[in-house]
């Protein structure tokens, strides 16, 4: 932020150690705060989560970031583990409920599903379809995205 003077204004990344923070927590974190699913299947409850993911990976804002972000995260180490910390750890201790809990009381999974590794695979297929390849979301894609990922993770 700028004054009328052109100048920065002191401690306008306060709350943020710099730029790259305030534009992920800006663009990226609606779906961290989105009431957790309970659809009462695996399947249903996932869908609702990659659909978050995707109507976030697809606005404007978002096509706009993403570059500038993915470089300031490979150039940035201090960055990569402040945005782990800060962001995605707590979205991914809120999702456990989901998998540890509802899905495995249901049977619909086994005690040792590795959630962290399920829910990066659900991100990775949103960021790298939307966000990398650059295709527009069809209709049933966070469906289709959860079905391939729920089927493999299923209790058998």
């Amino acid at each position: 932020m700028r004054t009328l003077h052109g100048h920065p204004r002191r401690g306008c990344y306060r709350r943020w150690s710099g730029k790259p923070e305030l534009v992920y927590e800006a663009v990226f974190t609606s779906s961290d705060t989105a009431d957790l699913p309970d659809t009462g299947t695996l399947d249903g409850d996932v869908t609702v989560v990659v659909q978050s993911l995707v109507e976030e990976f697809s606005t404007p804002a978002a096509a706009s970031a993403l570059p500038g972000l993915l470089a300031d995260f490979a150039a940035t180490p201090e960055l990569r583990a402040t945005i782990r910390s800060r962001f995605l750890q707590p979205a991914k201790e809120r999702l456990v409920t989901v998998f540890d809990h509802r899905a495995e009381q249901r049977g619909e999974t086994g005690a040792d599903l590795p959630v962290d590794l399920v829910l990066d695979t659900l991100a990775g297929a949103v960021l790298f379809h939307l966000g990398v390849i650059g295709e527009h979301p069809a209709p049933d894609l966070a469906r289709r995205i959860a079905g391939v990922v729920t089927k493999g993770i299923e209790a058998r």
